[in-house]
């Protein structure tokens, strides 16, 4: 009955997302696949957590939309998210939520899910938030060097304490939902430090390119807002930004496994 409700349940609010723009076709369809998972293994508690980071994550991507429209060009994708997208966000959240089919007993499954969902909320809400901050950001590599908003691998103590109050968000409604309080910091820290990580990657190695035209870095490709082709400049052709925002769930679940160990 649970798997049912589950199943239920995602395509309601798949087709509900996809209605208010936030999903396109291939999201809905990957967020119906993820969400069947979570809420019909998980239970309400771990859908809890999942619409937490959905739904905030959606309404700060549509927040002051104006302030951001400039910044657009920057971004491979807009904010309705496809198929790369949910998986890179969601992917490992699901894989948690299925070991939990296996290990019902074990707190294990839910810290792995609860930390995953903080860094991908944490990287969230500190891009969306981040480029509001009034001066430019600082290179996580090199915090010398200012860069411009939107940049990969950007960072400010704006955009820092947005990553912090996401992921505190989801660590506090994971700890709320068991009524087991020490997890509190730990999963606050692994999904802040996921965040950094994310940063870290799309400074170094994550796949950038440049348009000719308006002489810009972009992530897009092939093409740039303007049309113009756009040119590989560094980073791993592969590694896009949906593995990126993988990556930083499962560093997130690394660090929460790392702390719980210790």
């Amino acid at each position: 009955m649970q798997l049912i409700c589950g199943i239920i349940l995602a395509i309601i609010i798949s087709y509900l997302a996809y209605r208010a723009h936030s999903l396109n076709k291939s999201g809905a369809l990957t967020a119906t696949l993820i969400g069947t998972v979570i809420f019909g293994i998980g239970g309400w508690q771990w859908a809890i957590l999942l619409l937490t980071f959905f739904i905030t994550s959606s309404a700060l991507s549509r927040a002051f939309r104006n302030r951001k429209q400039a910044l657009r060009e920057k971004y491979s994708k807009g904010h309705e998210r496809d198929a790369g997208q949910v998986l890179g966000n969601g992917a490992m959240a699901a894989l948690f939520a299925g070991f939990h089919a296996f290990y019902p007993e074990s707190m294990i499954p839910w810290i792995g899910f609860a930390a995953s969902l903080a860094a991908v909320n944490a990287d969230t809400w500190a891009t969306e938030l981040g480029v509001l901050n009034p001066t430019p950001p600082h290179l996580i590599t090199d915090l010398r060097k200012r860069v411009e908003k939107g940049t990969s691998g950007g960072v400010s103590l704006f955009g820092t304490f947005a990553s912090l109050l996401g992921s505190s968000l989801i660590a506090f409604l994971a700890a709320l939902l068991t009524d087991h309080w020490s997890l509190f910091l730990l999963i606050t820290f692994a999904g802040l430090a996921g965040s950094l990580f994310d940063s870290f990657l799309g400074a170094t190695v994550q796949a950038m390119y440049y348009c000719p035209t308006d002489k810009k870095e972009t992530e897009k490709h092939p093409l740039h807002t303007c049309g113009t082709q756009t040119v590989h400049l560094r980073g791993w052709k592969w590694l896009t930004n949906d593995w990126v925002n993988f990556a930083c769930g499962a560093l997130g679940v690394v660090i929460a496994l790392i702390g719980l160990a210790i």
